[in-house]
C-alpha cells in the first residue's frame, strides 16, 4: 500500500531543493531524488512531514 497517493506525490516536492520525492516503503519516508540533496522526510500517520528539521540527513 503507498504510503501517500499518487496524485499527491506528482505534486510534493522537496522543500530544500525542490527536487521531486519518491516513496520508500520499508522506511516509511519521502525521499528526495536529487543526489546533491538526498534528505528523506518521515511520513507518520499517512501524512508527509515536511520539514528540513524533521528530515534525515543521507549518510
Amino acid at each position: 500500500m503507498p504510503l501517500v497517493e499518487a496524485a499527491l506525490l506528482d505534486i510534493l516536492a522537496c522543500p530544500e531543493c525542490h527536487a521531486p520525492l519518491r516513496e520508500d516503503e520499508s522506511a516509511e519516508e519521502l525521499v528526495c531524488s536529487a543526489e546533491s540533496c538526498g534528505l528523506a522526510y518521515p511520513v507518520r500517520d499517512g501524512i508527509p512531514v515536511l520539514l528540513v528539521d524533521e528530515a534525515r540527513r543521507p549518510s
